[in-house]
């Protein structure tokens, strides 16, 4: 099991804390200096570069503000503990961008339908965390065996065993409710118990990553065709305004690579 990092932890705090402050924020991320230099980078990208080159993280703060660094700042973090799974770059670098692509289009859903964006982020970020976490263990047993994988077969098992696992991550790493009950509910949000909202646009967001990320497998129409638009009270100029959100998905995804 991936650890969740300390400076990971301590963000994934101040997201949810209204009182949280900014000068804080900056002296967290300052404890992890390589952390500190790929904030400030990702600050400088085309996906949120402001009008003047950011230079510090005090900077970064004043400029971004605090949500919005602080998803920076956690994003950056989690991404060397749970993404890293050698031999199989190509793998993880899908589901990464998956996880950002889906993190930028449910903040695109709940700013639209003023629901709470810093909380959408997460549960779209993190819905797919069990993932990672499969490939890695598949990979060590494997070795361990002398056994070959096929990607076939690693589909098969990330699909069978990604819930269970992204459960096991979520406690482990005391991820938030409505980011547990989007780990397990998401595709069939009917069933969620206390965070619904948060479910059904992880669900959509979901499927507009999927069909960013390879728009002929999975085309338009494969992705209008759900009851989660009606369900989220979504009307067709909606679904235009995000389907037309590809550049600007496109850059949050570029700005943080593996």
């Amino acid at each position: 099991m991936p650890l969740l990092p300390q400076v990971a932890s301590q963000i994934l705090g101040m997201v949810y804390d209204p009182n949280a402050e900014a000068a804080k924020l900056a002296a967290l991320i300052h404890q992890d200096q390589a952390l500190a230099a790929h904030v400030i980078r990702i600050a400088n990208s085309p996906a949120y570069m402001t009008r003047n080159p950011v230079v510090s993280l005090q900077h970064a703060v004043s400029m971004l503000g605090m949500n919005l660094m602080s998803e920076i700042a956690f994003s950056a973090s989690i991404k060397g503990s749970a993404f890293k799974v050698p031999g199989w770059d190509d793998e993880v670098k899908r589901l990464w961008q998956h996880s950002l692509a889906s993190g930028a289009y449910a903040k695109e859903i709940a700013r639209m339908r003023r629901f709470n964006v810093e909380s959408a982020y997460l549960c779209g970020l993190l819905h797919g965390i069990g993932k990672p976490v499969v490939l890695r263990t598949l990979v060590v047993v494997a070795t361990e065996q002398g056994a070959t994988l096929t990607k076939e077969q690693v589909h098969q098992l990330l699909d069978g065993y990604h819930t269970q696992v992204g459960l096991l991550v979520a406690q482990e790493w005391g991820l938030p409710l409505p980011v547990t009950e989007s780990i397990t509910f998401h595709s069939d949000y009917d069933h969620a118990k206390t965070a619904k909202q948060e479910c059904m646009t992880t669900c959509l967001a979901e499927r507009l990553a999927r069909h960013f990320l390879d728009p002929e497998g999975f085309n338009e129409e494969a992705v209008r065709d759900h009851a989660v638009f009606t369900d989220l009270n979504l009307y067709p100029k909606d679904i235009d305004t995000l389907l037309a959100l590809k550049d600007t998905v496109a850059k949050t995804v570029e700005a943080m690579p593996l």
